[in-house]
C-alpha cells in the first residue's frame, strides 16, 4: 500500500461514515427532505446554531426569573428553580404558541411533523426529554433530537 492509499484510508475514517457512504453513491438529501420541508427559507429545518442560541436565551431568561423572583437571592436554589421555570415556560409556550422567547428572537418555531401546532401532551413529553439533556444531543440526519422525534415535532424557520 503506497502513501496515497494510506492517506485515503485514513481520510475516509476521519471524515466519518456519512462521507464514506456518500463516496459510495448514497444520496442523503438535504435536512428535512424526508419530512417534506423545503431546503431553505421559511418552513425549512432550523439550523443547529439558531437552536442553540434560542436555548441559551431561554435559559438565561429563566435564570434571571429564578434568581430575581423565586429563589430570593439564595444562590443554592437558583439552578433548581431555573430548571423548573424553563420546564414550565417550554411546556406552556411551545404547547400554545409554538415558540419560546428565545425561539422567537432566533425566528424559529416548533411544529408537528404534519405542520400543525404541537399539542399539549407532545409539548409536555418534548420538554421532559429536553430537560434530561441527553435526548436533545442525540439527533438524526434531519438534525432532530430524540426529544423532537418522540414528540413527532420539528423546529423550523419562520
Amino acid at each position: 500500500m503506497d502513501n496515497a492509499e494510506k492517506r485515503h484510508a485514513i481520510g475516509s475514517w476521519l471524515s466519518g461514515p456519512r462521507s464514506a457512504a456518500e463516496d459510495m453513491g448514497v444520496d442523503f438529501g438535504y435536512r428535512g427532505e424526508r419530512l417534506g420541508l423545503p431546503e431553505t427559507g421559511p418552513g425549512s429545518v432550523a439550523p443547529i446554531g439558531r437552536r442553540i442560541g434560542a436555548l441559551v436565551i431561554d435559559w438565561l431568561l429563566c435564570q434571571l426569573i429564578a434568581y430575581g423572583l423565586i429563589a430570593g437571592g439564595d444562590s443554592r436554589m437558583v439552578g433548581l428553580w431555573t430548571m423548573v421555570v424553563f420546564f414550565v415556560m417550554t411546556v406552556l409556550l411551545v404547547g400554545t404558541l409554538g415558540f419560546t422567547p428565545g425561539k422567537r428572537i432566533m425566528r424559529i418555531r416548533v411544529i408537528s411533523e404534519t405542520g400543525a401546532r404541537l399539542g399539549f401532551f407532545a409539548a409536555l413529553a418534548r420538554s421532559v426529554l429536553l430537560c434530561l439533556l441527553i435526548p436533545a444531543v442525540v439527533f438524526d440526519r434531519d438534525t432532530r433530537g430524540l426529544h423532537d422525534r418522540v414528540a413527532r415535532a420539528v423546529e423550523v424557520r419562520f
